[in-house]
């Protein structure tokens, strides 16, 4: 009785370990008042090399579009200075080391929610696999996926955080 007791916990552990190697995040649409329309999904997933980012996105500009993991797990608008700002809830991007540099996703010396930047196609989607090599799924707990209106420099000039302007879609990581 003891080893099959011990071999079901064995598989319950396996089970939940590999269920855990893997996120799916779904994104929408946001605006100053939260979410609306369902944009797709992005799943996230450890690697030996970091974190790979798989996109399946639609409806989105055409272009290069900054992408982060923002602080707090919200998608709600926000008031800042005066100005409704959609997905302003979600805060800045996560930088557990509190660098306050934007630097993009290849080091360690910036924050740690700079991801690589997304790429839809004329069709409004992205259907991309990416990787962020310093960040792991354990960091997006209870964080959000944040898309901006435009592209990513991975610098604070001439335009803080990379340029990205807009918040324009969010998903929360539970």
């Amino acid at each position: 009785m003891k080893k099959l007791l011990l071999a079901t916990a064995a598989v319950i552990l396996c089970s939940t370990a590999a269920l855990a190697s893997s996120k799916t995040i779904p994104l929408s649409m946001i605006s100053e008042i939260g979410s609306t329309d369902p944009i797709g999904t992005v799943t996230f997933e450890d690697s030996k090399k970091g974190l790979v980012v798989k996109t399946d996105l639609w409806g989105l500009p055409p272009g290069k579009h900054g992408f982060h993991v923002h602080q707090n797990p919200s998608c709600d608008g926000a008031m800042q200075e005066a100005i409704a700002v959609p997905g302003g809830a979600a805060g800045g991007h996560y930088d557990p080391m509190s660098t306050g540099k934007h630097l993009g996703p290849q080091t360690k010396a910036g924050h740690r929610g700079d991801l690589p930047f997304i790429t839809v196609d004329d069709s409004g989607k992205s259907k991309q696999t990416l990787l962020a090599p310093n960040l792991k799924l354990a960091e997006l707990g209870n964080r959000s996926v944040i898309i901006h209106a435009g592209g990513d420099n991975y610098a604070d000039q001439p335009q803080p955080l990379g340029g990205g302007g807009r918040r324009i879609a969010c998903g929360i990581v539970p």
